[in-house]
């Protein structure tokens, strides 16, 4: 089986090799997505040495970068940030991760939403999960099925603009009960809603008035809460404070997720090698978070995972699966992803509604449109109206596709009695068959069913963004704003696109300066890159080193987008540039082969035939 393995890199470096698709590229990539999947860490069969034999030969993805044990366990510096990345934007590469990119909040960092902006499911599937296993396990399976709310929960959710702790004041001295199970009940259904800021402040008040004696998994949900309205920063330091007889891998494991959600790889591979200098198990949950940012940033480096995981005995979860099957196929490499697929069987491992659902889009991407229909159609089983959850799914693959039939005939049938992820999933299916009235029609029919929170509103608002459609646009932001919805960073990104289509660049760049004057949120990474993208096509250096710097301002550093945007900047300008290699090294970064022709060209010292004659 070694020598299979073996053979198999060597063929796929060859073949790499050959393609020269891959630079030496190291950095981190564009999108900021929170992970907020449970993973099941159950052990798998005792076979996964065969299950990391097939992840290897499978195609040419995964292909080793060295000496692939020692990367993980001789020092931090092993685990070095730096990583392949690419100036290609997946638009489907978040398939497998909660689809909550950034939520808007309000004067207290909590999501803009009302109770009856919730369905009892969640976005396609009706199974609700939570970040971390972070909250009770009975309170858990309760808030799934979407009949449990606690009172407590009610009574934090109704002191809208007044502070959580008069709430909870009032509700020690009506004499009523603070049991645990009462408040996992009460975090769990916050953060399934994205009130952040309100369940920070339940724990805090909890802490500071000893109304609960904390364990671990209280200091860890506190701690994932800080990072999350707060920056990793924060969450470190409130780490140090933990009491040491609760530092246990669970807050590590927290703080690990965190810095992988925000594609932090330097952080990331510093978390997990402290966590092994500390003894700490390495489950599968931490090296999916290695798979993870692997996977958006670094695609070499997913079989030094993998073999680590071989010699370590740490099997894979489904989640795990998961992964690999979704590298595979935004590679393109549906063999592999197949092969996967047969492994998943094989090994006993449900291929449940998500997996499906991945495969599915991506025999789409790839041209398979019978096996990509086949799929939908177990997806939805022989009678949809009693597997209503699966409607979402169904109308956005059905959409990319480009099948107005079956979105038309599935969205007949949840449209009687729709949930606010039927009605969002059939406004973004009817955007991307661009039939932009149909969209119109159910986004309004939403808004008079429902208070819609400012993520609602961005389903249709980008749909008016991809179609150029700026008055639209700007007519349904203020619509947004007269409807009572916090106009944050989601909406600030859309309005800058639309005005970047619409050829206004400064107009769009007034915008992002006004986001900047918000204090308490800052605008998207993308947001910035759409105006400075501009600016580099225009070769306006100065305006396109302002949006670098204020870029690292707002902590988006470590990044080689800006930088290719800043040496097109000035190569279009005709211009040398002095010194971003340098600026790149300081930020532990090294330039991949696109854009080192870039800069060889606005080198002030290249060497030319005209330059060598002249000395």
């Amino acid at each position: 089986m070694w020598t299979l393995r073996r053979t198999s890199i060597r063929l796929s470096l060859r073949n790499q090799a050959l393609n020269n698709n891959v630079g030496a590229s190291h950095a981190s990539c564009v999108k900021l997505i929170p992970n907020t999947l449970v993973e099941n860490e159950d052990a798998l069969p005792d076979s996964h040495q065969i299950i990391h034999a097939r992840f290897l030969s499978t195609g040419q993805t995964f292909y080793r970068t060295g000496n692939a044990f020692q990367q993980f366990t001789l020092s931090r510096r092993e685990l070095s940030s730096q990583a392949d990345a690419s100036n290609k934007k997946d638009d489907d590469d978040d398939d497998l991760e909660v689809e909550d990119q950034l939520t808007e909040h309000d004067a207290d960092g909590d999501s803009v939403h009302s109770e009856t902006d919730l369905s009892d499911g969640e976005e396609d599937g009706g199974k609700p999960q939570d970040e971390l296993e972070l909250s009770d396990a009975e309170s858990d399976k309760k808030s799934k099925s979407g009949k449990s709310r606690s009172e407590l929960f009610k009574a934090v959710v109704n002191v809208s603009g007044l502070s959580v702790d008069s709430a909870l004041d009032k509700w020690v001295a009506k004499g009523k009960e603070l049991s645990r199970k009462e408040i996992s009940s009460t975090l769990l259904n916050l953060r399934k809603r994205r009130m952040y800021g309100k369940a920070l402040q339940v724990l805090d008040w909890l802490e500071s008035n000893k109304k609960l004696e904390f364990t671990d998994r209280e200091y860890a949900s506190k701690l994932d809460l800080i990072a999350k309205l707060r920056g990793l920063p924060s969450a470190e330091k409130y780490l140090e404070h933990v009491p040491q007889s609760f530092k246990g891998e669970l807050l590590y494991r927290t703080l690990l997720a965190n810095c992988a959600s925000l594609n932090y790889l330097k952080k990331t591979e510093e978390i997990f090698n402290k966590m092994r200098e500390l003894d700490f198990p390495i489950t599968p949950f931490a090296c999916n978070q290695l798979l993870l940012i692997y996977k958006r940033t670094d695609k070499k480096k997913i079989a030094d995972v993998l073999l680590m995981m071989e010699k370590e005995n740490i099997k894979p979860s489904p989640f795990t699966y998961k992964i690999l099957i979704d590298v595979k196929g935004v590679s393109n490499d549906i063999d592999g992803m197949d092969q996967i697929v047969e492994t998943m069987k094989a090994e006993g491992v449900e291929i449940d509604h998500q997996t499906q659902a991945t495969l599915a889009r991506h025999y789409a991407s790839a041209g398979l449109t019978e096996k990509s229909e086949a799929i939908l159609k177990e997806i939805e089983g022989e009678n949809l109206k009693e597997n209503l959850w699966v409607c979402p799914t169904l109308l956005r693959l059905y959409a990319i596709l480009g099948r107005p039939d079956e979105v038309e005939r599935i969205w007949k049938v949840c449209e009687s009695k729709p949930r606010v992820e039927d009605c969002l999933a059939a406004v973004e299916a009817w955007g991307r068959l661009k039939r932009i009235e149909e969209a119109e029609a159910v986004f309004e029919m939403m808004s008079n069913k429902w208070k819609l929170s400012a993520k609602n509103y961005s389903a249709l608002l980008k749909i008016y963004t991809r179609n150029k459609m700026l008055i639209k646009g700007k007519d349904l932001i203020k619509k947004m704003g007269d409807s009572g919805c916090v106009i944050g960073p989601l909406t600030w990104d859309a309005l800058v696109s639309l005005y970047v289509q619409a050829g206004e660049v400064e107009k769009a760049d007034s915008v992002l300066q006004k986001a900047l004057q918000q204090k308490r949120m800052k605008p998207l990474f993308t947001t910035y890159m759409t105006v400075m993208e501009q600016y580099a096509k225009r070769g306006d250096v100065h305006n396109a080193e302002k949006i670098f710097h204020r870029m690292r301002q707002a902590g988006y550093t470590s990044r080689i987008t800006p930088f290719h945007s800043l040496a097109q900047a000035y190569k279009n300008a005709n211009m040398p540039a002095y010194g971003i290699r340098e600026r790149m090294k300081a930020d532990n970064l090294f330039p991949n082969r696109a854009l080192s022709d870039q800069l060889a060209q606005v080198d002030p010292f290249r060497k030319t035939p005209v330059s060598d004659l002249l000395d």
